[in-house]
């Protein structure tokens, strides 16, 4: 298989959702089952990565398996490190380890509309999980490459233990969840300056 990685904000995006299952960041587990698997997984079009998150049946489409949950709770944590590292060339390292779960060489070849795009190649039976690696690991690579090393960055909310990587152009994101941390920040701020008025 070819994963196309010509965007690679897209696939940063899926490392964050990921990284946002934790209970650090949730303050419970939000990967607990193949559901939450799916749920995460579903806000993106994995057709146009070649991966698979679920298996085609002759009744349909089946969700991934206990095991793979398993596997890509694991894969969470890989990724954070990769957030949380400390170099530039740790990060790189890192994320290179990511990609490498499945990937070989990358390959430069024109996509349908004939652009010249990057893909990286991947065993025809891997796992969901290594192909959701070398997605995740490929553009976190690019992330560094295009934007730095300080595009890792930890949220800003008082009390969130979540990490994220911050791939748009103005690199002024702040919560690892926004519609999350950033709506309880600014809902405590805003009962902050009620008290204050009160007083």
């Amino acid at each position: 298989m070819l994963i196309p990685m010509g965007d690679y904000a897209a696939g940063v995006e899926v490392a964050n959702d990921l990284v946002a299952t934790s209970p650090d960041v949730r303050g419970a587990e939000a990967l607990s089952g193949p559901g939450d698997l799916v749920a995460v997984l579903s806000g993106y079009d994995f057709a146009a990565y070649d991966v698979a998150p679920y298996e085609s049946t002759a009744d349909g489409v089946a969700a991934p398996s206990a095991q793979d949950v398993e596997k890509v709770r694991f894969l969470r944590g890989e990724v954070r490190a990769v957030m949380e590292s400390g170099t530039e060339d740790e990060a790189v390292e890192r994320a290179a380890m990511l990609a490498g779960h499945v990937g070989l060489a990358p390959v430069l070849r024109r996509d349908p509309s004939g652009r010249w795009q990057w893909y990286v190649p991947t065993a025809r039976d891997a796992s969901l999980v290594a192909e959701l690696a070398a997605v995740v690991g490929v553009s976190l690579l690019g992330l560094v490459r295009a934007l730095g090393h300080g595009r890792f960055r930890a949220c800003a909310a008082p009390g969130c233990g979540g990490v994220f990587a911050d791939a748009s152009r103005a690199g002024r994101r702040r919560y690892c969840v926004p519609a999350l941390c950033g709506n309880r920040t600014n809902v405590a701020n805003h009962r902050a300056r009620r008290r204050e008025v009160a007083r």
